[in-house]
């Protein structure tokens, strides 16, 4: 009865031992998911987006919050706000009459 005791502890001990053993082995890493892809291209998007940005911010009077909220109503380019109207302009937030008229006068 003692001798089955053990050798079903040794069965038990030898095969923990070599559990980890096979662990070690090289495991494939998965292929991306979709959701991995996904945050990829907004990251990218992202970087975009601040760069457009930072471009807005060289027109004369544009800061970078009046930048970011006219990249955010649809003004990706410079040349997309200087050929804007003027009353899309005034309806962002943060754009005000002083500001139009300097964008205005780039015309």
């Amino acid at each position: 009865m003692i001798s089955k005791f053990f050798s079903k502890l040794k069965s038990i001990l030898f095969k923990s031992a070599v559990t980890p053993e096979t662990t070690l082995k090289k495991e494939k890493k998965p292929a991306k998911s979709a959701k991995t892809k996904a945050k990829t291209k907004t990251k990218t998007e992202a970087v975009k987006s601040k760069k457009n940005v930072e471009t807005l911010t060289t027109l004369p009077g544009v800061g970078a919050k009046s930048a970011k909220a006219l990249y955010e109503a649809g003004f990706k380019t410079t040349k997309a706000v200087i050929a804007a109207d003027e009353k899309d302009l005034l309806a962002v937030s943060g754009v005000g009459i002083n500001l139009v008229k300097k964008l205005k006068k780039l015309k």
